[in-house]
């Protein structure tokens, strides 16, 4: 009972730390500001959430394998450290090198160390049986934060404009996480499923090198891929999407309304796939995504954008749990941290796709139905590969 207690403290941790990390979900209202107050390009404008995106996958796999060999403590310290650091010097740099090195780097590495240390830490708490729930919940922070950081953010540029919301969020947030990371560890030894279970499996640990030579892990990268790209697109220009489209200004609105979504795909789906598998669990959420993608251009009213803006980021929610839970399911927990991150450079490659392709089409068409249609089809994509997907053979 006291261990239980223990790793539900850790979980509790890891959603408030994540809480303050999914500052990179509300860069829509900082990237829509910018360019009406500061007159920069969509290109201009998403070019500091990109390299973010880029500096969380990168940063990632050393996280994982400095988790494994050092414990998360440190490395959420560190990450706690570098997020505050960049938001503060974010508001000394009111150029877009400036916001590149500030938020994109500094912040974007903070991100990715210290969300690759809070889901392996949780998840050996507890019996493998529950790996997609616990995962859920931990990353159900990340996709939540928009609801409170998007209307907080919206508040605070009106109040004292956007370079000293940057310096208040980033010692606020820097603190939260040094704080809470005290708290977080590993047990002595993760529990351990019951014999004979199929929480059981694998029968062995694989290491990264070892998981990269079976077919499974490239469906997973190439359906991981999808995700991220449809995801962070609808994510990073939802409330230039909700502005263009209806011609009203409840763009703000949508991203934290959107955001519920996002956060309850993660828990629900992290159940589904304890219950009929990863790949069945995707191949379904994709499909729903794929669909509301191909629509989206004609979403022109409040309801419609908000509940296309939701199939695609519960879909987007639902494999930020699944896709740890599937990866500590196929090649064991051993080296879950390291295993995950490799894995995890998948959403690097379309979380830089996604965004840049929507700003890149919104530039030139002054719309963004092709960015749509692309993602759709990569959705579709995503959702055969993970009807085709079975369970790794030792």
């Amino acid at each position: 009972m006291q261990n239980l207690n223990r790793g539900w403290l850790v979980v509790l941790a890891g959603v408030v730390i994540n809480l303050a990390f999914g500052i990179l979900y509300a860069w829509s209202v900082f990237s829509a500001n910018l360019r009406s107050l500061n007159g920069w390009s969509s290109t201009e404008a998403s070019l500091p959430y990109t390299v973010a995106i880029i500096m969380f996958a990168a940063l990632m796999i050393p996280g994982g394998r400095l988790q494994d060999k050092l414990g998360p403590r440190k490395v959420i310290t560190l990450a706690g450290i570098l997020v505050g650091s960049g938001l503060i010097l974010a508001s000394f740099v009111p150029t877009v090198p400036g916001l590149v090195i500030a938020f994109g780097v500094l912040g974007g590495s903070g991100i990715g160390l210290g969300y690759s240390a809070t889901t392996p830490a949780a998840v050996k708490w507890f019996s493998p049986s529950k790996k997609g729930f616990i995962t859920g919940i931990v990353v159900g922070g990340f996709g939540l934060a928009p609801l409170y950081i998007a209307p907080l953010t919206t508040a605070l540029i009106n109040s004292m404009g956007i370079f000293n919301t940057f310096r208040v969020l980033g010692i606020a947030f820097g603190i939260i996480v040094v704080l809470l990371a005290q708290v977080v560890n590993n047990p002595e030894k993760p529990v351990a499923a019951a014999p004979g279970s199929a929480a059981a499996a694998p029968a062995r640990d694989y290491t990264w090198k070892e998981m990269i030579r079976t077919p499974q892990f490239w469906q997973l990268w190439i359906m991981f891929i999808a995700g991220a790209m449809a995801g962070l697109m609808i994510i990073g220009h939802l409330k230039t999407i909700s502005d263009l489209q209806s011609g009203a200004a409840f763009g703000a609105t949508i991203v934290s309304l959107a955001s519920i979504a996002n956060a309850m795909g993660r828990p629900v789906a992290g159940v589904m796939s304890d219950k009929i598998g990863g790949g069945k669990t995707m191949m379904i959420l994709y499909l729903a995504q794929g669909t509301s993608l191909l629509l989206f251009s004609k979403f022109t009213g409040f309801l419609t954008i908000l509940l296309g803006a939701a199939a695609v980021t519960f879909g987007y929610g639902a494999m930020l749990a699944v896709y740890p839970s599937t990866v500590a399911t196929f090649y064991g927990i051993k080296n879950f941290g390291l295993n995950y991150g490799v894995l995890f450079s998948a959403w690097g490659v379309g979380g830089v796709a996604g965004p840049i392709l929507a700003a890149n089409i919104l530039d030139a068409t002054g719309g963004y139905q092709t960015a749509f249609f692309v993602a759709a089809t990569f959705c579709f994509i995503a959702a055969f590969l993970g009807f085709i997907l079975k369970p790794v053979k030792n």
